[in-house]
C-alpha cells in the first residue's frame, strides 16, 4: 500500500476530477470522441483516480461502501495494460454520470476524515 496520507490521495483524485471536468466542459458527446487529445487526457485523469483510488486504505474504503472501488481500479487496469479495450462511450458514461456522484463522496470523505482528526487532539 501507499505510505501517502489518504488526504493527499483524495486530492489526487479530486484534482483528476476537476481537469477533467475542464476537459469535457461544454462538448457534446461526438465532440469528445473526435477530440484525440481530450479523450486521451480524460482517459489519463481516470488512470490516475484509479490508482489513487487504489491505495487508499481498506478501512476507509469499507466506510465508503458506496463507492464502488473496485470497478475504479479495474477501470485503470484496463487502461493501463489493455489500453485497446478502452470503450469510449464507457468513458464518457463515467465522466457524464459517475464522475459527479463519485466526486461528492470523495469531497465528504476528505471532509470527514478532517474533522475526525480533528477531534483525535
Amino acid at each position: 500500500m501507499s505510505k501517502r496520507d489518504v488526504r493527499l490521495l483524495l486530492g489526487d483524485i479530486l484534482r483528476a476530477i476537476g481537469k477533467i471536468e475542464r476537459f469535457i466542459a461544454g462538448l457534446s458527446f461526438e465532440e469528445f470522441e473526435q477530440n484525440d487529445q481530450i479523450v486521451d487526457a480524460v482517459v489519463r485523469n481516470l488512470e490516475i483516480i484509479g490508482e489513487a483510488a487504489k491505495h487508499v486504505p481498506a478501512e476507509v474504503r469499507a466506510r465508503y461502501a458506496a463507492v464502488e472501488w473496485k470497478r475504479v481500479a479495474e477501470f485503470r487496469d484496463i487502461a493501463i495494460h489493455a489500453y485497446f479495450d478502452v470503450d469510449i462511450d464507457i468513458v464518457w458514461t463515467i465522466v457524464t454520470q459517475q464522475l459527479p456522484g463519485f466526486k461528492a463522496i470523495v469531497q465528504q470523505m476528505l471532509s470527514d476524515l478532517e474533522i475526525h482528526l480533528s477531534e483525535s487532539y
